[in-house]
């Protein structure tokens, strides 16, 4: 389409703006309810504690008590505000989570970009043994042997975490890598003499950041059901601390008379992992209207 020319005497035509164009999942029913439940939660995570009517570690009245007009959440085993505690008890699990992810991606993206570039090679070998190592342990046994060693910090926590994680980064992102290897435009680079560590981030990662992305829900989600378990197990967060996963653990005693304190956190814990894969599952499904799309 050619630029429409200048009028004569005229001022020239104002070229059209491009309005940015939001994620193609967020338009389908499903990515928009992922989207608007994640964001609530992240909204009362990130801004509750601002609204809490009582610090977390005061007790202010009977142990179990049910909802009342001041507490309409009811009052824990220890008599403090169950509102107060939910309100301060989601950015711990999230922050864990989100932490978590990042330090597996980081990892399992190098590895698997420098595997799959590697196939077949002796570095390809080795980088998926010691991925197997990792895949052969249960996910909570993992956790449970480093944290009895190092102690249940949250950074021991994180970094446990990503253990588990990593090696499934790795293995589909070496995949995908290996796919675009045999790709043109690769062997044009190589001819090019660039390095391959050019070849990884100039060639290959942009080609494979979609299948990263599609990936990154399951790995979300999985963070947060072992980041829950590790509180409810109490290896995570340390009473008086507020975290939703140590208040189920802490409140399931209580159920019969204040089945709030239990129900209100396991609900957001829930509704978070919800939210996480019905994004992930319309952003994959958008990847193959797409693709459908242009062929």
């Amino acid at each position: 389409m050619t630029t429409p020319a200048p009028i004569p005497g005229g001022t020239a035509p104002i070229a059209p703006r491009h309005r940015p164009q939001l994620p193609s999942f967020v338009t389908t029913r499903q990515g928009a309810t992922g989207l608007l439940l994640f964001i609530a939660v992240l909204a009362t995570a990130a801004f509750g504690p601002l609204f809490a009517p009582y610090d977390i570690a005061e007790p202010i009245g009977v142990p179990g008590n049910p909802p009342v007009p001041g507490a309409p959440l009811g009052l824990d085993q220890l008599g403090r505000d169950v509102l107060s505690r939910f309100l301060n008890g989601g950015a711990p699990v999230i922050l864990l989570a989100a932490v978590s992810v990042i330090v597996a991606y980081a990892v399992g993206v190098q590895l698997g970009m420098i595997a799959g570039l590697n196939h077949g090679r002796f570095v390809d070998s080795m980088i998926m043994r010691v991925v197997d190592v990792f895949i052969a342990f249960p996910p909570l046994l993992l956790l449970l042997v480093l944290i009895s060693g190092s102690g249940s910090s949250p950074i021991v926590v994180a970094g446990g975490i990503a253990l588990v994680l990593f090696p499934g980064v790795t293995r589909i992102v070496r995949s995908a890598t290996q796919e675009v290897s045999t790709s043109g435009f690769i062997d044009a680079a190589v001819v090019r003499g660039e390095s391959p560590t050019a070849i990884m981030y100039r060639e290959i990662f942009p080609n494979i950041v979609q299948t990263v992305l599609a990936d990154v829900g399951i790995r979300f989600s999985t963070a947060i059901v072992l980041a829950a378990s590790l509180n409810f197990l109490g290896l995570g967060s340390r009473p008086p601390a507020a975290n939703w996963g140590l208040m189920v653990a802490e409140n399931r005693l209580i159920m019969g008379s204040n089945i709030w304190a239990t129900v209100a956190p396991a609900l957001m814990l829930g509704v978070l992992v919800i939210s996480v894969n019905l994004i992930a599952d319309a952003h994959v499904k958008s990847l193959g209207r797409s693709k459908g799309g242009a062929a």
